[in-house]
Formats: C-alpha cells, structure tokens, sequence
C-alpha cells in the first residue's frame, strides 16, 4: 500500500466491503468490492469507502463530480439519470438549520467520504439468507448507498467510530442509532423530539396515485425510504437505559450479526385456517317483517366463506349500506323509491350542464374528461363493458359522473371506476350500483384524498405489521431500497382489484366489507402475499428494480384462498400475542389508538380502557376477548 500523506493518518480498515448498484447498463456489475476505512485527515476523522483499485471499475459510472458555484471544492453527487437506487434511511429529520458541507470526493482515498462530525444516523440489519449490511445518513440529508460487508467486520467499524462519537439507540427501532459528539448534551433529548419523517417525503406517494393503472413503478426508483417500524415495545429493556449504557447488539462469533428486534415477544406458532363454504341460504335469516335477525352470523358466513353468486345483488346492498339491516320488506320498498328519485335527481343536474357552461367550469370539464378515459379501458375484456358500443359503458360512465355531483369536493379520481364495475356488473341497475358505490366509498375515500394521508398511514401501518411478523423480509427489503413498500400502493388504493380475477374480485370484495376479524384486515391480506413471496425474493436476490417487476407480474396468479387463509392466520397468530406492541395492536383493532379513546381531565388513561375484545371493536370476529391478555382461541370453526 502507498504511503500515505503526513497529514492523513489511517484508523481502521476493513476490505471486502461491498456497493449494490442494481446497474441497468449491460457493462457494470451489480456489485462494486471495495475498502471502508476511517481516517483522519488534519486531524478531522472521516469515514471513506473506495473501490478495489485494481477492479477496473469506472466510478464515474455511479457518481459524478462538479465545481461548486464559487469554483471551490467538487461536490460528489448521484447522476440523476443513473439511478443506481441505492437505500435512503431518512427515519430522523436532520436539524436544517446548521450548515452541513456535502459527502466529497477525495481522490484516490475515496469514492466518498462522510466526516464523522457530519453523520447523523446509522441503521444495522441482516437477513439470514442476504448480506449484513449499513445505511448510513447525514446530517445534510445526503443519501449514501447501503454497505454490504460480505466478510464480517461490522462490529469492529463500529467501535472504532466511538472512538470519535456516540452511538445513541433509538428507543423505537434496536438497530437504529444516533450519531453525537462526544461532548454532546443532546442525548438526553426525548426522541419524541425527533421528527420521524422528513417534510420533503411528502410527496413520496403522491405520484403512484395519478395512474393507478401501471403495470411498473420503474420510475419511482428514488423514492426516499421513509417508513419505519417503530415497533419498540414501551417496555423494552432499550427504551429505558441510558445512552451511557449504549452498546450494539451482538453475539458470540467474530462476525456477531444482529440481535433481531421484531416485536419484543414470541409470536408463537401461526394457527391452520380452513375457508368455509358460501353464504347460500339467505332467506332463514329474515323474519316475518322480512328484518335480518342476525347479522353479525350474516357477516361471520360471508367472511369465512363469501357468497353465493345468485345472492350477491341482494347481500351486498346489505353490506354496503344501502338497505340497513334491520329494515322490514316494507322499509326497504321505500327506501329503494327514495333513492330513485334521489339518484335522477343528481343525474339530471350534470346532463342538464350545456356546452357554454362547461366551458366556464374548468373542475366539472375535467372530471368528465377523466371519466371519459377511464371508461374506455375498464375492464374491457368482461363481457358487461366490451365492445364500442356497450350499454355497461354508457352506465358505468353515467354512474362515476352522477357521483360527481353527489361528492363534488372529491369528484372523480383514477381508480373509481375500477370499484364500480363489479358493482355494476353484479346489481345490473343503475341506481343500485351508484348507492352501493356511495357504501363503498364511504370505507375508502380517504384513499382518494388529495393530501394522501390515508395512504401514507396504510403503508407505515402495513410496514409495522410486516415488521412484527418477518424482520428478515423487511431487513432484505430495506436493503435493497424498497422498505417503503411503495409497490403495495395499488393494492391498497383500489383493493387489490387489479391483482385477481374478476370472479375473485367479487369474492374478496365481500369478505372485506364485513369488517371482520377487523377493520385492517386488507393489510393482513398484504402481508400474506408479501410473505407468501418470500423464498423467491430473497432467495434469488432480486434487487429493487426486479423486486418491483416481480411483484407486478403476479397481477392474475395468486391464489385468492390460500391469501385469506394466510391474511386469517396473520391476525389470530398476532391475536394470541401475549406482549404485541401498542402500535400493532390498533392496526389491527385489538386496542383503541390512544388519541381516540376517552379521558377524563382528572384522571389517567387505564390499560384497560384502550384493550378490547375483537368483538367490541369495529369490525368483531367470533375470536374470544383479547381483554389485555393472551386469548384462549379455539380452533377456527367454520359453519
């Protein structure tokens, strides 16, 4: 090895050091070996990764420098046109207000190199069937990509960069930790003080929701990695010891791994669960006056096992809200004449708009012109809406715009129309299918919303269910830069109507409107396929770009049956839980979210007012009560 300049003194090297640039040019590896060392350069130590000198690797190719402005120092930074999609942590908000220099090259030394004054977090993962690996972030936000060490070393790196600074863990996720100085007082900071979420991320799913018809998220290759478990247990030992008592996870061997923070207790064993058969004698449940004697029984048949083609058109209007349950044969032979009229009402207001007004009203135009293009390619292939001429088009058309004028502040957004067709498709009328499309936007028009919160809300909650049941896959998901889950995105806006058939689009859609075992249960259907993936993404090392391929391309070959059987498994398996995290507990409606419950000013909030039995929260399930403790569930019994 050269000697090295008087002023740049050598601390730690370790070699073996990987960079995965999931490079879409056919001439670059997707691995780049290569050197981490820290290094003190007059007396300022930094942290600096270079490639193997002798590899013939072209580091142009993964970044490219520039002057600054005043001619001064280049700036090392990513080629926007590359996108090498490397993994962002962005878990914390860094303080915007100190000026942070950039990650520099530094010649030979390095390809880049991060000061350590200047890192703010580091994050530790593995996956037992990938590689360890670090994700380190600035204090200047500057993403640098994921160190994969091949050969151990991790533990060792660490301790020497303690030597310059202190190594915090966050009490919400084990292998998170903050970067501080040694002469620090920041440590005794709440990290409830710490922003989780950087205000620039929040157009991260802003985009997926202009087209919820694509076929690939290819282009959102940069999506900064946002969601975070934090699925800390509040009594975990790490949440209350003191940064003094501050190590890192580790074992017996040389290379120790990582001590796996899942959901701070044993899940247990994932009970079997069988599928029922369909809902098919719909008249013993009527009485005299023709009232629904029980639904909750109703509900319960639907869930395990759907329903019976012939019954659908009826069920539904039951479980959409447009009949209630409890009205008589008579009740609902008004509400059915209201509605009518109530419907040609709202339809005549939109067909009434001339040509000249429309021309005025910019918003009214534009819904229409969605509504336009929508229809022509919804569902084309069902023989209800094929053809040029079809009269499934002119309703389905006809429907999304009287619906316009019934919620006008929302309107129209891409993805309704895939909700209404099989509603039209199994009531064949036109006003039944608007007030059950009224029902089902009711469950989900927050999905629509323009600010998007609802879901931004769903992929944190998906990512911490996911994180309880399978660290391994979301450790091999962060690592290659898809930890945000972001490729879920259609599956939740539209209720994974574009990944089954048609035929088992109805069937899931009507076990999901029971709200049964819970509200979130479309979630848990997530997890089931993301686990039921499992083997094939870790196992044949997909990296962020094919991860998204793979995922796309199931669109049509999932098993509908074994992903409720799975998604039915995920919840009783989490129900029996005896220390499930807070946070996962209201995911799936085991405890009221503290915001939510009711307090008195003179008193503190009890355990026992959040938890609930599934059957007292929204959405009950014949499971027996949670009430705080493990429940005693027998086998799953089906009718």
């Amino acid at each position: 090895m050269e000697a090295k300049p008087e002023s740049h003194k050598l601390i730690f090297e370790k070699e073996g050091v990987y960079l995965h640039t999931n490079a879409k040019r056919s001439n670059q590896d997707t691995t780049i070996p290569g050197f981490i060392r820290i290094v003190e350069r007059d007396g300022e130590p930094a942290l600096e990764w270079s490639p193997v000198e002798d590899d013939g690797r072209n580091a142009p190719a993964v970044f490219y420098t520039k002057k600054d402005g005043d001619g001064g120092e280049e700036e090392t930074k990513f080629d926007p046109g590359y996108e090498p999609d490397w993994a962002v942590i962005s878990t914390v908000k860094p303080d915007r207000r100190q000026e942070c220099p950039p990650v520099r090259e530094t010649g030979q030394w390095g390809l880049f190199s991060l000061p350590l004054s200047e890192l703010y977090s580091l994050r530790r993962s593995r996956f037992s069937l990938g590689r360890n690996f670090l994700v380190l972030t600035s204090r200047g936000g500057d993403p640098l990509p994921p160190l994969h060490f091949h050969r151990g070393g991790t533990r060792e790196l660490l301790k020497a960069m303690q030597r310059y600074i202190r190594l915090a863990p966050s009490p919400m996720d084990g292998r998170l930790f903050l970067a501080y100085p040694h002469d620090s007082g920041a440590l005794s900071q709440s990290f409830d003080e710490l922003h989780l979420f950087d205000d620039t991320s929040a157009d991260l799913v802003s985009r997926f929701i202009q087209d919820p018809y694509a076929t690939t998220f290819g282009g959102f290759s940069k999506v900064t990695n946002f969601f975070r478990g934090t699925l800390r247990h509040p009594e975990s030992p790490h949440s209350n010891r003191s940064p003094q008592d501050a190590h890192f996870p580790h074992a017996a061997d040389e290379e120790p791994g990582f001590e796996l923070i899942t959901c701070g207790a044993e899940l247990g064993p994932r009970p079997e669960v069988k599928r029922g058969k369909p809902l098919d004698d719909w008249d013993q449940f009527f009485d005299p006056e023709g009232r629904v004697t029980d639904p909750q029984r109703v509900k319960e048949l639907v869930f395990r096992g759907g329903i019976a083609p012939s019954l659908r058109r009826e069920v539904w209007k039951f479980l959409l809200g447009f009949y209630p349950w409890n009205s008589t044969t008579k009740e609902r032979e008004d509400i059915l004449r209201v509605k009518t009229d109530e419907y040609f009402r709202m339809k005549v207001q939109w067909k009434s708009v001339s040509e000249e007004q429309e021309m005025r009203n910019s918003l009214f135009r534009g819904y229409r012109s969605l509504i336009e293009r929508d229809v022509n390619r919804t569902d084309r292939h069902n023989s209800f809406f094929s053809g040029n001429e079809n009269p499934g088009l002119t309703l389905l058309h006809d429907v999304l715009m009287t619906y316009c004028m019934y919620n006008f502040d929302l309107g129209y957004v891409q993805g309704m129309s895939d909700l209404l067709s099989p509603l039209l498709f199994v009531t064949q009328n036109e006003v039944e299918s608007f007030w059950c499309l009224t029902g089902f936007m009711d469950l989900v028009h927050q999905n629509f919303e323009e600010s998007q919160e609802a879901m931004k809300q769903q992929l944190l909650q998906l990512s911490l269910l996911l994180r309880a049941l399978d660290p391994e896959l979301c450790d091999y998901l962060d690592s290659q830069d898809s930890g945000s889950l972001c490729f879920c995105f259609r599956w939740l806006l539209i209720w994974f109507k574009r990944e089954f058939s048609f035929e088992d689009i109805l069937s899931l859609w009507e076990v999901l409107w029971t709200r049964l075992p819970c509200e979130n249960f479309h979630l848990l259907m997530a997890c089931s396929i993301l686990e039921s993936q499992k083997e094939e993404l870790i196992g044949s090392n997909h990296d962020f770009n094919s991860i998204l391929k793979h995922i796309n391309e199931l669109t049509m070959k999932l098993d509908l049956q074994s992903i409720l059987c799975g998604a039915e498994a995920i919840y009783l398996q989490l129900a029996h839980c005896k220390e499930l995290p807070s946070k996962v507990q209201e995911v799936i409606g085991l405890r009221v979210p503290s915001s939510s419950a009711e307090e008195s000013p003179d008193s503190e909030p009890r355990e026992s007012d959040t938890l609930l039995a599934p059957s007292e929260a929204r959405g009950a399930t014949s499971c027996q009560p949670f009430n705080g403790q493990t429940p005693q569930h027998p086998p799953p019994t089906y009718p």
